[in-house]
């Protein structure tokens, strides 16, 4: 039985082969934000009620202290994930409509 020359080997780094760069950066906080289970849980809390919710609310759903619970807020806020609007001594809270598109928009420049 005849065998076929081995193939050569494939270099990574072969000249003129350059991974096509993607302007990303700006996603990592998103990604930063998304990395938590309490904020993920606050995000699904939101969106379930379709709707603003009051702060004390969704205090109300964890058992964690109110100061921690106002740390999450504030980071998916600052990631533009939410929106606050207080009135009076609360807070309501509301997922912000340009969240998914912005994760959209991540998937679609991966692809891309």
């Amino acid at each position: 039985m005849k065998r076929s020359a081995p193939a050569a080997p494939r270099s990574c780094c072969a000249p003129g082969t350059h991974v096509r760069a993607r302007n990303l950066r700006g996603y990592a906080g998103l990604f930063k934000a998304l990395g938590d289970e309490t904020r993920l849980e606050i995000l699904g809390l939101l969106a379930a009620h379709e709707s603003e919710l009051c702060v004390c609310d969704v205090e109300g759903h964890f058992e964690l202290s109110q100061p921690t619970i106002s740390h999450h807020l504030r980071i998916l806020r600052d990631a533009g994930f939410v929106d606050g609007e207080k009135r009076g001594t609360w807070t309501y809270y509301r997922l912000h409509p340009e969240a998914l598109a912005a994760l959209r928009r991540f998937l679609e420049a991966v692809e891309a």
